[in-house]
């Protein structure tokens, strides 16, 4: 009888441990996904305000369409990627992110622009979005390091197949976006 009760202990013992490891892949992949609906927040935020930004933009700076397009064309793009993809909508933001840097860089060629009331506003408003999407996707990466490590890590590493382990892209900056903006107005 004692060996039923050991192997009994040993069964349960084996089984809050496996019950463990699942629940800390379960919480891992939820604060990941937590993590980017509070950046997915600051992102629709900035999607409604590129429009008027552009349209402020226009007025100042019509010969610039191209850049103006550019903008337009990235903010659709990044809208338009589903949003249970985390890794193709972090690239999509890498790109906007570029793309709206040149409107910033064409206020510089444009003194009536960089006057402009609703042009500071709005750009005032960016920057304050642009703050708190910093914020958030410091603490997405800080959950992506927590999830991606358990799950390559002994012993998550031996149960992510069966427990169907997401790995998750880190956001990170373009090596582009680390440059400065170059604004050529000789043509």
């Amino acid at each position: 009888m004692i060996p039923f009760f050991i192997a009994l202990a040993i069964v349960l013992f084996i089984g809050l441990v496996i019950m463990n490891i699942y629940n800390s892949f379960v919480k891992n992949k939820n604060t990941v996904k937590d993590a980017w609906s509070n950046i997915d927040v600051a992102l629709k935020r900035r999607y409604d305000l590129i429009p008027n930004l552009v349209e402020t933009v226009k007025g100042y700076a019509s010969h610039e369409k191209e850049t103006l397009e550019k903008v337009i064309q990235a903010r659709n793009a990044a809208m338009a990627v589903p949003s249970g993809d985390i890794n193709k909508q972090i690239d999509a933001e890498n790109e906007l992110q570029k793309t709206l840097r040149s409107i910033f860089a064409l206020s510089e060629a444009y003194p009536d622009l960089k006057a402009n009331t609703n042009f500071l506003q709005l750009q005032d408003k960016l920057n304050e979005i642009e703050e708190n999407l910093e914020r958030a996707r410091r603490y997405y990466n800080g959950t992506v390091r927590e999830n991606n490590t358990y799950g390559e890590s002994f012993p998550g590493v031996l149960f992510a197949g069966m427990f169907s382990y997401q790995h998750f892209e880190y956001f990170e900056a373009e090596p582009e976006s680390r440059e400065n903006v170059k604004i050529d107005f000789s043509k």
